[in-house]
């Protein structure tokens, strides 16, 4: 019968260098270490006064790549002509994110560089 104590504990990771660190502490190889890291780290941003079109837009691209963002009840009614949107997102999914976004209209591009300037205030690199 195996052991029901496998003594979990939640690890803080709060930055890049330290995912990697907690993932080659267990034996990962490097290009595991690289692919995963961003995987560690949850960021929530908010921006502010996103119109709806593009709101809309941005809450389709996180749910794609399994991350939310939570945006107006008035958003897809199309109500407000704005809204707040909070992000939830990997880092490694805001990348994939931003890629996709930078690819359309411009304002997408303008929302896809937002975000990136807010990541790269916090992470020096992205992955």
């Amino acid at each position: 019968m195996a052991s029901s104590n496998y003594n979990p504990k939640l690890i803080q990771i709060s930055a890049l260098d330290d995912a990697e660190r907690e993932i080659r502490a267990v034996g990962c190889e490097e290009t595991g270490v690289r692919l995963m890291a961003g995987k560690c780290l949850l960021e929530v941003i908010k921006l502010h006064g996103v119109r709806n079109a593009i709101a809309n837009i941005l809450k389709q691209e996180m749910l794609a790549v399994g991350a939310d963002a939570a945006v107006s009840c008035n958003t897809v009614n199309c109500k407000d002509p704005a809204t707040d949107v909070v992000l939830m997102a990997t880092l490694k999914q805001y990348i994939r994110v931003m890629a996709k976004m930078k690819s359309q209209v411009s304002e997408c591009r303008d929302i896809a560089l937002a975000i990136e300037a807010a990541l790269k205030s916090k992470h020096k690199r992205l992955a």
